[in-house]
């Protein structure tokens, strides 16, 4: 029986239990169904001011951010995000959620993406899509609820974004690197004390964000977390697994291997009204991803992992008008990558998640921004973004990675982020 079937049949029981209980305690409740429409929107003025120029891509540039492969000395108005979400609430015990949402306004061509499509339609036009869709069933058991369709991942939209507080500005790094942050399946949220002080988040899902399950390995996360010292430290600690590839292993010349990912991310960060500290770690293990050939034409698999850490502040400099915000990334994807490159047989290797964990580059990202409020809700962000490549690979062994350099490359960009929101609060908490 699979994990999924045994989640779905613990939570049987508790369904038969509480029918009962949860239809008395809404009837003799007064209560009117209502609903919230809400949105939010933010894009930027960008000014390329340096470009990284190494890399064996077409055209040039390393890493897989926004800014990637756009030359040098260009500027353009950009939409990153733009949400129209509905909120619903049918009784005191029952809500739903559906969420619209427009990302990735490039097309393939166009500045800033030369070789892969954003999320547009046939004539380049925006194409939404629907993100969030589920309804949860509050205090399904005290303390818990469950939560079933299409909706946010424990990975980080309930702390590690807001403890943040500028997804605006920029994603976290469990979302750079593909971690879903949103995803179909069933969860089970729990949280405990007066205030909230320690909660858990379970979720099985299909792994694949808004496009249809493609195979039977689904997604686990599992995400623990407190807060202590009247609310003001934040302890966070999130698991997943997924398998990738799974066949039967044999002696055959290629072989069949079994490959799989998970993420342990660890999140500490002390809050005040004034200002938040945060620093997050997070490694990601993947088992047979670097596949290599050698020179009798047989194929070895590596297992490489990735570590990254984050650390950042935000704060108020005047009232709730003005503040300020840092973050630093160090990203080294590159751990045993050794085991391929030193063996003499191997004579050519490549990951095959290379997109978003490529062992062969480490990165270091440094964002700093002001953030003016002139009206509630509305926020004018300058900031200066820089992210740094080198190559984790010596450079006697380039030839077995063609988009190895040991050059330091650089992405600097100047920008004037707009954000706004309406319906529901700021994410940014004064």
């Amino acid at each position: 029986m699979s994990f999924k079937n045994i989640f779905l049949a613990l939570l049987a029981p508790a369904f038969l239990s509480i029918t009962a209980q949860a239809q008395t305690q809404d009837s003799i409740t007064e209560f009117k169904p209502h609903g919230t429409l809400w949105g939010l929107s933010f894009g930027d003025y960008v000014y390329k001011v340096n470009a990284d120029t190494a890399g064996g891509t077409t055209p040039p540039g390393r890493g897989k951010n926004q800014y990637s492969q756009v030359p040098a000395g260009s500027h353009y108005f950009q939409f990153r995000r733009i949400y129209l979400g509905y909120n619903y609430d049918f009784s005191p015990r029952l809500s739903a959620e559906v969420l619209l949402a427009a990302e990735n306004d490039y097309t393939q061509g166009s500045i800033g993406n030369q070789s892969s499509p954003g999320d547009m339609l046939a004539d380049n036009k925006f194409a939404p899509f629907i993100k969030l869709a589920d309804v949860r069933w509050k205090n399904m058991f005290k303390g818990t609820d469950l939560v079933c369709g299409e909706m946010s991942t424990p990975a980080f939209p309930m702390l590690s974004e807001y403890v943040w507080g500028y997804r605006s500005v920029e994603r976290t790094e469990a979302d750079m690197r593909g971690t879903p942050s949103y995803d179909e399946g069933i969860s089970l949220q729990g949280h405990y004390g007066s205030k909230n002080t320690f909660g858990y988040n379970l979720m099985a899902g299909n792994g694949n964000g808004a496009v249809p399950a493609t195979n039977d390995f689904s997604f686990y996360y599992g995400d623990i977390w407190a807060r202590l010292l009247n609310q003001h430290l934040i302890i966070d600690l999130y698991q997943d697994y997924r398998k990738l590839v799974w066949h039967p292993i044999d002696t055959s010349v290629t072989g069949g291997y079994h490959s799989d990912r998970n993420t342990t991310k660890l999140l500490l960060a002390y809050t005040t009204r004034k200002v938040t500290v945060g620093i997050e770690a997070m490694q990601t293990t993947l088992m047979g991803d670097v596949v290599a050939s050698t020179i009798t034409s047989r194929t070895f698999y590596y297992t490489t992992f990735a570590t990254t850490i984050s650390a950042y502040v935000r704060g108020r400099i005047y009232k709730d008008k003005l503040g300020f915000l840092a973050r630093y990334d160090n990203y080294d994807p590159g751990h045993k990558i050794n085991e391929a490159y030193d063996n003499p047989r191997v004579i050519q290797f490549t990951a095959t998640s290379a997109s978003n964990y490529n062992p062969a580059t480490r990165e270091q990202l440094l964002i700093l921004g002001i953030d003016y409020t002139p009206f509630p809700n509305f926020h004018l962000m300058p900031n200066f973004y820089v992210n740094t490549y080198k190559s984790t690979l010596p450079s006697k062994y380039y030839d077995l990675n063609p988009g190895g350099t040991g050059v330091v490359g650089t992405d600097a960009v100047a920008r004037l982020t707009v954000y706004f929101i309406f319906g529901k609060s700021d994410n940014i908490k004064y």
